[in-house]
């Protein structure tokens, strides 16, 4: 027991180092800065951090909030980050190995057993990285009101990776029974709507790096790139027909809406269908694609509201960072639940609005932060989401 109780603090403690690295990516990648170099300092008085002054959560308490040379105040959003991403690495263990919260069919009767012996984590990994990558992303959104998509991107190379390699880790009929990555080895149809629409996205994307689709709301960036700065300036931003730039988005789904039909089709003829249903059987085919369908189911569904929205109010709804940010989790944890986890979001975003009018509170923040959290709730609360849909719905 003594070994459980071990692997726990080191699980916490490199939650807290991960949040450390966190801070520097929330500060410097929407400002188009290194995260290497140069190293840490203070922003006040530019000096570099000591290393013993770098150690996460003991550091900020034991300098009371304050920088050691020009005494500063340090943000206290370091430390919470710090804080936030060690409980959330330490609770996704618990939920998923100690107290098994979340049925994960894996061998071995201690925590330990299941995450080494059992191939638990590969998929502590994948959902651990989802974490705190959603988490910089909700701490960068709500501060600039933008989602850098190379956390998006990130995420979705890491569920297309684990999910395309599970099956070699895990057994397949585990990971199916116990949802833990997706598959779509039974599902045939999404399996060819998947597959047509992505290769309708790579031809739009060849599309539009040729010039012949142009992109929405085109701006140039300002010669220093500062984000902020930019948000902060609103005023200045170029006026746009909304309802003709949300048409410009239409034009570049339109080879993923031809693809996916297109090859639904094709695969359903008779010489085919055996064949594709073979295909789609491999481990390796069924994760991939798995996780391809849930990227584009996630990122779809908020497309949509985007575009409708904005052609009924002639008002930009929506980010194309929310449309990201949803098919990363899509890419991680499957088509069904990014879409339930997109209207939990409006829930929780009635808790936050309900809380500003009891507290008199006027502080806005972005949609980003409201889609992290439903996520997170999604995959804590699988089991119990699942036992609903399965006794009420069917699904």
């Amino acid at each position: 027991m003594a070994v459980e109780w071990i692997w726990l603090v080191f699980i916490f403690a490199f939650g807290a180092c991960i949040g450390s690295f966190l801070n520097v990516v929330v500060y410097r990648l929407p400002r188009d800065k290194s995260l290497v170099s140069p190293p840490s300092a203070c922003p006040a008085c530019n000096t570099p951090i000591r290393f013993y002054n770098n150690i996460p959560l003991f550091s900020w308490l034991i300098l009371r909030g304050k920088c050691p040379d020009c005494k500063a105040p340090i943000s206290c959003r370091y430390f919470l980050i710090e804080l936030t991403t060690a409980i959330l690495f330490g609770g996704l263990y618990l939920c998923f190995f100690w107290f098994q919260y979340r049925q994960t069919g894996l061998a071995g009767p201690a925590a330990t057993q299941q995450f080494f012996g059992g191939g638990g984590w590969l998929l502590y990994l994948v959902m651990a990285t989802l974490f705190a990558v959603f988490l910089a992303a909700s701490a960068i959104d709500m501060e600039l009101w933008i989602i850098p998509l190379e956390l998006c991107w990130f995420v979705t190379i890491a569920g297309l990776i684990a999910s395309g390699v599970a099956g070699f880790v895990i057994d397949s009929g585990i990971i199916a029974e116990y949802d833990l990555f997706p598959m779509v080895a039974g599902s045939p149809r999404f399996a060819a709507l998947t597959a047509g629409g992505a290769i309708g996205l790579g031809i739009s994307l060849i599309l539009l790096l040729a010039g012949i689709i142009k992109p929405s709301y085109e701006m140039a960036k300002d010669e220093e790139g500062d984000c902020e700065e930019a948000v902060k300036s609103q005023e200045n931003e170029p006026e746009f027909e909304d309802r003709k730039e949300i048409l410009k988005e239409i034009i570049f789904l339109l080879p993923v809406v031809i693809g996916a039909f297109v090859t639904l089709k094709v695969t359903q003829m008779p010489f085919l269908q055996d064949k594709w249903g073979s295909f789609i059987a491999m481990p390796v085919v069924s994760g991939l694609i798995g996780s391809l369908g849930g990227y584009l189911a996630g990122a779809a569904i908020v497309w949509a509201v985007r575009i409708f929205g904005t052609l009924g109010f002639n008002k930009e709804a929506m980010g194309l960072g929310d449309v990201h940010l949803m098919g990363a989790a899509g890419a991680v944890i499957g088509a069904k639940w990014v879409v339930l986890a997109f209207f939990i979001a409006p829930f929780l975003g009635i808790l936050w609005a309900l809380y500003q009018a009891i507290f008199k509170k006027m502080r806005q923040i972005p949609y980003g932060p409201f889609l992290s959290l439903a996520v997170f709730a999604v995959i804590i609360f699988h089991d119990w989401m699942q036992n609903i849909l399965r006794n009420y719905y069917g699904l």
